[in-house]
């Protein structure tokens, strides 16, 4: 079995995407004080405003691509996009070291997972988040963190070895997204509870807190929880390993950069690990008030 919790954790906690090279912030930093400065100049002496107008909407326009990228939804889009970019590979046709794309049915290996929440069973993955929202009534455990947001209080996220049936060849292959393996998980929480309306929290709610030693007092919380159950149709890019005629599909063994997405205006994430990503979504209920 594999624990994703502390990387998703830091994930959420940290840039999605590749620092701006220090170079590019020497140019950059310097240019915007320059036309600042002129643009005011200009301004002032020659009161045109024209030029000091046309520079303040190219600098927001600047600052709303960096918002935009640094928003955590902006990496998971960047995944999708390059993976969607990516041709089906054929097992009977790959070779060994090569980097592929299989999708197909998957199956539970000796181990299988359940969920923590709604306790389904049979899983490949299995991920549940707490997230806690944070008012002026309640100090943030992080000086950095904002007000009036939610921010994820607790993860677990498990991620095991199963088998993936090729959609293409119908041959099998094994996954290793257990032990030791990075796993980029592409998959979608449901969110099961939700106490925005009644800060009340249920009997089941307070029993899964007390398990795990968290808070069970009376405040706003959203639970999500999101697994892919055996059977699921998954999609798996990783690079393909044979060995006496066993075929396995393990995480590439270097980092991969997505690229620049200029049709989303998305900078370049590092794929670091096994991305899995599920083909039909499991169906969750949706109902906040329905499983409490």
């Amino acid at each position: 079995m594999n624990d994703l919790s502390n990387a998703a954790l830091r994930d959420h906690q940290s840039s999605s995407f590749k620092p701006i090279p220090s170079l590019v912030l020497y140019i950059l930093v310097p240019i915007f004080f320059l036309g600042l400065s002129v643009s005011i100049f200009i301004l002032i002496v020659v009161r045109n405003a024209l030029f000091f107008v046309s520079f303040l909407v190219l600098s927001a326009l600047v600052f709303a691509f960096v918002v935009w990228n640094k928003r955590h939804w902006a990496k998971k889009a960047a995944f999708f996009l390059f993976l969607d970019s990516l041709p089906e590979s054929d097992l009977r046709l790959a070779q060994h070291g090569q980097l592929v794309k299989i999708s197909g049915i998957a199956s539970c290996e000796s181990l299988s997972l359940e969920s923590s929440y709604e306790k389904a069973t049979g899983c490949i993955y299995a991920s549940t988040l707490l997230y806690e929202y944070r008012g002026l009534t309640r100090q943030p455990v992080n000086i950095n963190r904002s007000c009036f947001q939610w921010h994820l209080a607790y993860c677990e996220r498990f991620s095991t070895d199963f088998y993936l049936t090729d959609q293409k060849s119908g041959l099998r292959a094994n996954v290793k997204a257990g032990s030791g393996c990075k796993v980029i998980p592409l998959v979608v929480e449901s969110k099961l509870v939700n106490t925005k309306r009644c800060r009340l929290l249920s009997p089941h709610l307070r029993k899964w807190l007390s398990e795990r030693n968290l808070s069970s007092e009376s405040r706003l919380l959203r639970l999500e929880e999101g697994y892919v159950q055996e059977g699921s149709s998954v999609t798996v890019f990783g690079m393909l390993h044979r060995n006496n005629e066993i075929t396995t599909i393990v995480q590439p063994p270097e980092v991969i950069s997505t690229g620049c997405l200029w049709r989303k205006l998305l900078l370049p994430v590092d794929i670091d690990g096994l991305i899995l990503r599920v083909s039909h979504l499991a169906q969750h209920s949706a109902n906040p008030n329905s499983i409490q």
